[in-house]
């Protein structure tokens, strides 16, 4: 099931994409949610180091709700039925989601809270 070839592998890595995309509720807010965050970004003037570190929180972002995603395919493949540890090992991916979700909240209000009240002032 290996996959040699370089290439195609990103042929595979596209596909997740367009799965979690048209498959998975939370993924399309979180690239909405980006969206917004850049648009934001681009009004709001922000620094070269502040879109790097948005840039960090976002693609951070979207990597943990497809690595979350992926678990919960994993584990419901693993424990059809239900069982108290798939419900915590999905209830743990989910909460690591949670705790990103609200530090990259944080970090965007660190952000662009002072250069939204330079303009509102």
């Amino acid at each position: 099931m290996k996959n040699n070839n370089f290439f195609e592998s990103f042929k595979y890595a596209y596909e997740g994409m367009i799965h979690a995309s048209k498959g998975e509720r939370n993924f399309r807010f979180h690239l909405f949610a980006a969206f917004i965050v850049m648009i934001a970004g681009i009004f709001s003037g922000i620094s070269m180091n502040e879109w790097i570190i948005l840039i960090l929180c976002i693609s951070g972002m979207l990597s943990l709700e497809l690595i979350n995603s992926a678990l919960e395919r994993v584990v419901d493949l693993a424990s059809p039925e239900i069982h108290d540890f798939a419900k915590q090992a999905k209830d743990m991916g989910a909460a690591a989601v949670l705790v990103f979700a609200c530090a990259s909240a944080i970090i965007g209000i660190l952000i662009f809270l002072p250069k939204w009240m330079e303009i509102f002032n």
